[in-house]
């Protein structure tokens, strides 16, 4: 009986060493590159690259439990690597549930992955089965990240704060302005006052739905991929108040026509691709291209497979081309999806290549800086609460 014991613990052991050890692995083997560092360039474009004020609109390592300031070998971007690739701007978004067997066609929202990787990443207690604090803890995450990084980090929440980061980025470029955003608004619970706690927190960019429909709305990978709900419409109204950006990435259709029908303020995509070159449940047609850009807004052109239909800079920038073709490249921004479990062909330290690979698709030294940063850097001014 007492070996038996023995024998249990042992696997007890075992097994939660396994557990808690899967995190890292699955961080490395899901948040992959095409190729390996170092990322040659030419040197015409790393002489532009360097001029440029680099933004990207959506990046989910907060999700990981990796330590934002140290330089990892895996992953695709944390400070150091950021800094390497001259990016000034940086939007993070909080992943919060995901279904289980996620895919691109059709997901109901009874499981949830986020659940287990929580526990195993040893998220605090209270984060295991409440979505909101799972958002407002990845919150805490950055901001802890910023007060730790000696000034190298800063989180942004305003135009006051945009325009003082902007002030002492261009005497020192060595710093990246971070701002937060929602993946998907399940962490409301339903509730409209949880939209404040999420504004308090710092998060001034939400995206309405992600994998599955919520109780905002349909998304383009849902059962019902509805418009906006009864609430959804008193989210919109409350976004637009609070100067809060509506993010459109996974949106249903339905939900993208009820959101442009009465969107008084810019919307944006911070992540994805274009029907035009990529055909896909979440890439947008010309329509929405042309519906999104009337608002004012701007479309994150999305590094992986599913968005561009390649892992290569060629892809990337074919539709960034195709975009800039149908509204302008005023409405063209970079929406990485660095860290969201996709492969990309570079990490964050490559993007000098991006701008090779617009360089060599006849893009202008303007048209080139709009599209790496500009136009987003334009947006936050514009629209985020002025103090």
């Amino acid at each position: 009986m007492r070996k038996a014991l023995v024998v249990l613990l042992i696997l007890a052991v075992s097994g939660l060493a396994i557990f808690f050890s899967l995190p890292p692995l699955l961080d490395r083997f899901l948040n992959s590159v095409e190729n390996t560092p170092p990322y040659p360039a030419s040197a015409a474009a790393r002489q532009v690259h360097q001029r440029l004020f680099i933004a990207d609109l959506h990046n989910d390592a907060l999700l990981w439990e990796r330590d934002l300031l140290q330089r990892r070998n895996y992953g695709h971007s944390d400070l150091p690597r950021l800094l390497e690739g001259h990016v000034a701007l940086q939007v993070f978004s909080t992943v919060t549930k995901t279904p289980r067997w996620l895919n691109y066609q059709r997901n109901d929202s009874d499981a949830d992955n986020i659940t287990l990787l929580a526990m195993a990443q040893r998220w605090p207690r209270e984060t295991w089965n409440s979505l909101l604090q799972r958002a407002l803890y990845q919150s805490r995450k950055l901001h802890e990240a910023a007060a730790a990084s000696d000034g190298r980090l800063v989180v942004v929440t305003n135009r006051r704060e945009l325009d003082t980061f902007l002030e002492r980025w261009s005497r020192d470029p060595q710093r990246v302005a971070a701002l937060l955003a929602t993946e998907g608004l399940q962490p409301l619970e339903g509730r409209l006052e949880n939209l404040d706690r999420l504004y308090d927190a710092g998060f001034r960019i939400a995206g309405l739905t992600h994998f599955f429909d919520n109780e905002v709305g349909g998304s383009a990978h849902g059962l019902n991929k509805g418009g906006l709900t009864p609430f959804g419409r008193d989210v919109i109204a409350r976004l637009e108040q609070k100067h809060m950006l509506v993010d459109l990435a996974h949106a249903s259709p339905a939900l993208i026509d009820d959101v442009l029908a009465i969107a008084r303020r810019p919307v944006l995509v911070s992540h994805g691709g274009v029907a035009g070159t990529c055909p896909g449940p979440r890439n947008l047609s010309d329509a929405y291209l042309k519906g999104i850009a009337a608002t004012g807004g701007v479309i994150g052109i999305g590094y992986w497979d599913a968005a561009v239909c390649a892992t290569s800079v060629a892809a990337i920038v074919k539709a960034i081309r195709y975009t800039a073709d149908q509204v302008g490249v005023a409405h063209v921004a970079l929406g990485s999806d660095f860290n969201g479990t996709v492969r990309t062909p570079f990490d964050a330290s490559g993007l000098a290549q991006l701008t090779d690979g617009l360089l060599e698709a006849g893009f202008s030294r303007d048209e080139i800086a709009a599209i790496m940063g500009d136009n987003v850097r334009r947006l936050l001014r514009d629209n985020l609460p002025e103090d």
